[in-house]
């Protein structure tokens, strides 16, 4: 895909694989606008990204989507790629469910719905640019998935189902569907410290912006561009030395 002189709104992108991302879009010469629910994460990645637009939106929210839909087209009507990164990482004992239904639905809504939701209200309006382009970051947990995360491993199964739906639907025009479907990386994502073992921030999103440059339409870094490609065999046997490996360093989950 073409990665300057674009106009891209990424979800989620004030910290994260969602920022570093911007960060590469802001440098390679294209208009960046980020949103997310606190105003002083954004504000600090604004402080780092002078020329960066920032939008408060709670993309969990379906009104919140609606208005960064009607601002977006009518302050930028020059966007043409949609990111959707934002998301919600929950480890879950399903044998010891104790939150209200609320505290689950959330992660559904971020992950799965949200996505789904923005990249409808988009494609009409990419539809109509000499190149329109969505991205959907979901995870390499969407094929072989982390027993301790059932409900991010299920989002993320289905938007990597939704995306390749996309790519069918939309061949024959000009609209290009990339998926990006990292391994861990050492963010904050599920709680701070819990990804410190993972590919460093900056490296995997230098490695995705390098995808996007070749146009890849499904990227992976550090093992997940191979096991994406699992077969089933490897598929449950890699879920199962997941669970295995988690409950040895886990017991008390």
């Amino acid at each position: 895909m073409k990665t300057s002189g674009r106009t891209v709104l990424i979800t989620g992108g004030g910290s994260g694989i969602g920022l570093a991302i911007a960060e590469r879009f802001y440098k390679a010469g294209n208009k960046v606008i980020i949103c997310g629910r606190r105003k002083e994460i954004l504000q600090d990645a604004l402080e780092r990204l002078p020329d960066l637009h920032t939008i408060v939106c709670d993309i969990a929210n379906e009104d919140d989507r609606k208005l960064l839909f009607e601002s977006i087209v009518n302050e930028f009507p020059e966007l043409d790629v949609l990111v959707n990164n934002a998301g919600i990482q929950q480890r879950v004992n399903l044998q010891s469910v104790t939150a209200d239904w609320n505290y689950y639905h959330q992660e559904i809504i971020a992950n799965l719905e949200a996505p789904i939701h923005l990249s409808l209200l988009f494609l009409p309006h990419l539809l109509k640019k000499k190149e329109g382009t969505v991205i959907n970051v979901s995870s390499n947990l969407g094929v072989t998935p982390a027993a301790w995360l059932p409900i991010y491993s299920s989002t993320k199964a289905a938007m990597h189902s939704f995306t390749m739906s996309l790519r069918l639907q939309l061949a024959d025009t000009n609209v290009n569907i990339v998926e990006i479907m990292p391994n861990a990386i050492n963010t904050d994502l599920g709680g701070v410290g819990l990804h410190t073992f993972g590919v460093p921030v900056n490296e995997f999103a230098d490695a995705v912006f390098a995808g996007l440059e070749n146009g890849i339409l499904e990227i992976g870094y550090a093992g997940s561009e191979i096991t994406i490609r699992a077969s089933r065999d490897e598929i449950d046997e890699g879920a199962k030395c997941k669970w295995q490996n988690f409950i040895k360093n886990n017991p008390e989950f």
